[in-house]
């Protein structure tokens, strides 16, 4: 079995471009140095990719871990949020999130079946870094989310186990992350063509804070026809294109970070807006989508055993103009890490013989020259 646990692209050639290099067009905010979650200061990705086998068993499949940062997350957790667009899922923890506005736990993507197992996976390597938890304090909440790779992946073998669960734990590094065919994307499809991992990032301005905004998605959904790619209906002059089974409602997974300093209501209200990012690629978040947002901040951390009755903390004002900055940051970084998921994926082969073929990027160059746009 092929396993990488990196955060770099060792499980695929990076011959395809990101969207931004092959031309597209951007407008608004600038991204950050690296164009990635991983911009925002501290957080850390790693992922395990599992591709072994053929046939009606064939591994295709893998697990992404998301980190707010190198310390102990159960004891200096972070501000948190969780949205829901569609809830067409099988995600764990999430209403823990909700109710106490923080994040105690790594966040794991997966495929919808080994949700569990990554759940647990969790719960033993924070056991390892706690020993209190269950002994002089309670438990923890671990935080999975998923998307279904049944297509290209042997789904019922429920391949993630523990150990690659850890691998991508222990990888988790900042700097460049891989795209694509990697970790919890390896198996998934969007647009009726090869999805997976994207990332993105934005920086507002100076005047309204200088902060940033990280966004990684898992992108496993949407009909080819109803693509959009800068605003070109690309998806419909493709709808055709090799003949292949063209896609279904899907799912996606959506992890936001930020350093700007909000409350849980207030990074709520950001999450929300990944939903205005999903729509510029053509989403509709259908019936059978599950379309969930996970988000949090890096500004402020907060103890799991505090020192005093009453804690302070910063947050921003909203009768001014930096939350909106920070709602624009979101709807960019989101399109753009979705475009980057489909341009980076390569063709895959997976379960059944079936195939997802990667996004016909020369194909859609000309489609978008068609529509005035000067791209690669």
């Amino acid at each position: 079995m092929k396993r990488c646990s990196s955060h770099r692209g060792e499980s695929g050639s990076i011959s395809r471009p990101r969207a931004r290099e092959f031309g597209l067009p951007f407008w608004g905010l600038t991204p950050g140095p690296l164009n990635a979650i991983t911009d925002v200061s501290g957080v850390r990705v790693g992922h395990t990719t599992l591709i072994a086998g053929e046939g009606s068993q064939a591994v295709r499949t893998g697990v992404t871990a998301i980190l707010p940062h190198g310390d102990n997350i159960f004891r200096e957790k972070v501000v948190g949020a969780v949205h829901t667009i569609n809830g067409f899922g099988k995600p764990m923890g999430f209403e823990q999130v909700r109710e106490l506005g923080v994040i105690e736990s790594p966040i794991c993507l997966t495929n919808t079946l080994n949700v569990g197992l990554v759940a647990d996976a969790l719960v033993a390597w924070s056991l390892q870094r706690n020993l209190d938890i269950g002994v002089r304090t309670g438990t923890m909440n671990p935080l999975v989310g998923e998307c279904n790779d049944g297509y290209l992946n042997d789904i019922r073998g429920r391949h993630v186990r523990a150990e690659h669960v850890w691998a991508a734990l222990e990888g988790a590094q900042s700097g460049p992350v891989a795209e694509g065919n990697v970790g919890a994307g390896t198996g998934m499809s969007a647009f009726g063509f090869k999805g997976g991992v994207g990332t993105a990032s934005r920086v507002v301005s100076d005047r309204y804070g200088g902060f940033t905004v990280g966004v990684l998605v898992v992108a496993n959904f949407g009909y080819r026809e109803q693509l959009l790619i800068a605003g070109v209906p690309v998806g419909q002059v493709l709808a055709d294109w090799s003949g292949e089974e063209p896609g279904d409602e899907g799912s996606i997974m959506i992890v936001l970070a930020t350093d700007a300093p909000l409350s849980a209501r207030q990074l709520l209200r950001v999450a929300r807006r990944t939903a205005h990012g999903l729509a510029r690629t053509g989403s509709t978040a259908t019936n059978g989508s599950g379309d969930f947002t996970i988000a949090f901040s890096t500004a402020q951390r907060v103890p799991h055993y505090p020192r005093a009755l009453v804690r302070q903390m910063h947050c921003l004002a909203e009768d001014g103009p930096a939350i909106n900055a920070l709602f624009q940051a979101t709807v960019e970084a989101t399109e753009e890490a979705v475009l980057n998921a489909l341009f980076r994926a390569e063709t895959m082969t997976g379960r059944d013989g079936h195939v997802r073929y990667a996004l016909p990027l020369e194909r859609v160059a000309d489609i978008l020259r068609e529509h005035g746009l000067d791209v690669a």
